[in-house]
Formats: structure tokens, C-alpha cells, sequence
């Protein structure tokens, strides 16, 4: 059978932000079994309704995919791909626990002859050194021989319709070259961009590592400017303006930086690199500053209300948009959520507006556009474009009196539009 004969049945163990979309990809050339053991979400996608939001009912209804929750159909599968979530403890260290409870289930139901690729985001040496034994141990199988092994990094990107699964470079790798051939030839046969062949395994896991914390850096290093700039009155978006007319000037901006990837990922090269015997200090620097951001934000506003001569507990704050990320609902590990948190820590009236999280699972304090009372402060935290498509009058009238503050995190605001009776403020 040729290595990516359309035969072939595709496997795909999490059916979350990145596991949906690529099993949609790959359903498009073979047949697909989707598992996952949220009983809730495999009910959901059979009824063609995505909760993210990334997939279309029309998308599902075209798809060749089995959703399923009973762990033994995926004995019908040669071909594996396990995408579950890779998150961090409360004390900011790997936490492996759905990687171990996939590889179990995988275990359990594996064939002889399947190859196993992990998609979800690991440190250097997770993929052979955790996961490949416990597939050993619960099959009773060897791998090299009797099953293999291979790694290639997820590329998903929420909420962007440009870089999809099939139009995203991607890189592969596998214990042994046939088996990187076969890996090499199936993800080809879906994936319309190029595909790298990666020179192992560790090399895989690191590229991705390399890919988010370069981008924590990269938005920390400008998130410490513009706390160096406020400091000296510097508008800091005019000044990566100014310094971008330079032809070898990369420019960066500040931001809050939440979600599952450049926020997490880089504690897990911390990780690992603390286990063979050096701290790294400029990633866990980076991830300092970007994690202060949020405290750095309320403090801020703590100093601009001592300016305007306001009693905060007199205040009322909205806080436009709390999801990790633009035009999108998820909320895990946001920073904006986070700002809300402790403005409510210092017993501030705060009232919430976004349009895409579900008012089923947030708590009292959202409300639509239509319900929101006269603030004092706006902090447009996240740039919905529901939010940057609203006429300017629509922000002044949000204000008691057309007066206040606004803080604009990401810039997306001018001074001019707004007025001298509103204050702006941004990183």
C-alpha cells in the first residue's frame, strides 16, 4: 500500500483548537475518527456545531470524520495524531497530565503497525522520553518494531482564516527515516504548503518551543519600553513608527500576552533547560515582564485616578473585551480577565462587554454594548473588531458626560478622534 494511500485510517486524539481543524484537513483525502472524552463536545460536533467557533456547520457536515468518545474505535486507526492541550501548573511548571491520560488510551488501543505522531506542544524530549513508554508499556508493543513514533508541531492559528492547517508550512519527524517518509507523504497528500523534514524528533519539539518564545521575547522587550516610555512621556506607538522607517528594524508592539502558546510554551523550555543545569535568565525575564503587564496596567490606572483627583471606589470601569486574543472566545490564561480580577480584588464597580464569549459560562458583571452604564474609565483591553468599528461617538457616550479615561492597550485609538475631554492611554 503506498505510505499515503487514501485507504488509510487517520486517528485524531483531542478535538479542541487545534485537533478539529486537523482532522477537517485531513478528512478531505481519508477517512477520519475523531476522538475525544468530552462527551459534550463529540455531542455537539455530531450535531455540526463547533463551540469555537473555527469550524463551520457546513465544514462538518462535508466532513468524513467519526466523532466518537469510546477510546476503542481508535483500534481501527494506522495513523494517529494526538493534539490535546500541553498547559502549565499553578506553580508555572509543564503539566503533562492530558499528554499521559492520551498516550494511556492510545496504549490500550493500539495496533501493530500504526505510527503515533504528537502534535501538541512539548519540551525537547517529551515525545520518546514520556509518551513513547507509556504507549510501550499499556500496548505491550515495541516501539521501532512493532509500532512507531513521530512528532510534528501544531501550527493552528485561532481566528485566522488566511493561515489555516492546509496553507501552513509544517514541519515533520520520526525515530527512523521510513517511518519520516510515510509521516512526510501522508501530511503532504492535505497540506498544500511546504512540508520540512526535521532532523529529528528533539529538533521538532525545539522548533516550536524557538517559534513562541521568540514572540514572548520579542513582546516583552517592547512591553518594557513603553513602561520606560510612560515614564518619559513618550507615545511608544509613535516611536516604533519613527524607528520602522529604518530598513532593518523589526517592529514589535506591546500587548498582553495570555492564551495556550506564547504564554505557556516558553516555561516549558525554562523547564527543561533547569533540568540539565541552567536557569535561563532572559526567557524567565521575558515572561516576568509580560506577565506583570496586567498589574502594571491597574497600577496606572490607580496613578491616573490620583492625577484626575478621583476616589476609585466612586468609579465605575468597563473593561471592553476579555479573551486571550482578538475576534475570538477563548478565554483561557487572559490577561484581560485577569485586569478585571483585580480591579474587583480592589472593590471597584466593573461591568464587562464582549460579544464573543458565551453569557452562560462568565459571570454577572457582562453585559451587550445596549446595557452598559455611563463609565468613568474605558480599558479597551482587547480589540474585538466589534469594538474598533464602532463610530467614535460611541466611546464618548460610554463615558459620563463624554469625560473620562480611556485606557487603549493595543493603540487602537487616536487622541484626535476622541477629543481633549477624554484622557488616552495606552502601552
Amino acid at each position: 500500500m503506498d505510505s499515503a494511500d487514501s485507504t488509510q485510517v487517520i486517528g485524531v486524539v483531542g478535538l479542541g483548537y487545534v485537533g478539529l481543524p486537523v482532522a477537517i484537513g485531513f478528512s478531505k483525502e481519508y477517512k477520519v475518527i475523531g476522538y475525544d472524552i468530552n462527551e459534550a463536545r463529540i455531542s455537539s460536533l455530531n450535531q455540526f456545531y463547533d463551540y469555537t467557533k473555527e469550524i463551520s456547520e457546513e465544514q462538518l457536515r462535508e466532513a468524513r470524520i467519526k466523532f466518537t468518545s469510546n477510546e476503542k474505535d481508535l483500534g481501527a486507526c494506522n495513523f494517529i495524531i494526538v493534539a490535546v492541550p500541553t498547559p502549565i501548573s499553578v506553580n508555572q511548571e509543564p503539566d503533562l497530565t492530558y499528554l499521559k491520560q492520551a498516550s494511556t488510551v492510545l496504549g490500550k488501543n493500539l495496533s501493530p503497525g500504526t505510527i503515533v505522531v504528537y502534535e501538541s506542544t512539548v519540551f525537547p524530549g517529551a515525545t520518546e522520553e514520556v509518551c513513547l513508554p507509556i504507549l510501550e508499556r499499556e500496548s505491550g508493543l515495541e516501539a521501532g518494531s512493532d509500532f512507531h513514533v513521530g512528532y510534528s508541531p501544531e501550527r493552528i492559528n485561532p481566528g485566522d482564516k488566511d493561515h489555516t492547517f492546509q496553507t501552513i508550512n509544517k514541519i515533520v519527524a520520526a525515530q527512523d527515516k521510513e517511518t519520516l517518509d510515510t509521516i512526510y507523504s501522508i501530511y503532504q497528500r492535505v497540506i498544500t504548503a511546504e512540508v520540512y523534514k526535521a532532523a529529528s524528533i528533539k529538533v521538532a519539539e525545539a522548533s516550536k518551543i524557538i517559534e513562541n518564545t521568540q514572540r514572548d521575547i520579542n513582546i516583552a522587550f517592547m512591553n518594557e519600553i513603553s513602561i520606560i516610555f510612560n515614564k518619559l512621556g513618550i507615545n511608544t506607538h509613535e516611536a516604533i513608527k519613527a524607528a520602522s522607517t529604518k530598513w532593518n528594524f523589526n517592529p514589535f508592539y506591546p500587548g498582553l500576552v495570555g492564551g495556550h502558546c506564547i504564554g505557556v510554551d516558553p516555561y516549558y523550555l525554562i523547564h527543561k533547560s533547569k533540568s540539565v543545569g541552567y536557569t535561563p535568565k532572559f526567557i524567565e525575564s521575558a515572561r516576568e515582564i509580560n506577565d506583570y503587564m496586567p498589574e502594571y496596567i491597574v497600577k496606572t490606572l490607580l496613578e491616573q485616578m490620583t492625577i484626575h483627583k478621583k476616589n476609585l471606589k466612586d468609579l465605575t470601569i468597563t473593561v471592553l473585551g476579555v479573551t486571550f486574543k482578538q475576534n475570538l472566545p477563548d478565554t483561557r490564561n487572559s490577561k484581560a480577565l485577569e485586569i478585571v480580577e483585580k480591579l474587583k480584588d480592589l472593590d471597584v464597580n466593573v461591568q464587562v462587554c464582549d460579544p464573543h464569549v458565551d453569557h452562560n459560562h462568565f459571570k454577572d458583571e457582562l453585559k451587550d454594548l445596549h446595557q452598559l452604564e455611563e463609565s468613568d474609565v474605558l480599558i479597551l483591553a482587547v480589540p474585538h473588531k466589534f469594538f474598533t468599528s464602532l463610530p467614535v461617538s460611541t466611546f464618548q457616550r460610554l463615558l459620563k458626560d463624554g469625560k473620562g479615561i480611556i485606557m487603549d492597550i493595543k493603540g487602537a485609538l487616536t487622541q484626535n478622534e476622541l477629543g481633549e475631554d477624554i484622557t488616552l492611554w495606552n502601552l
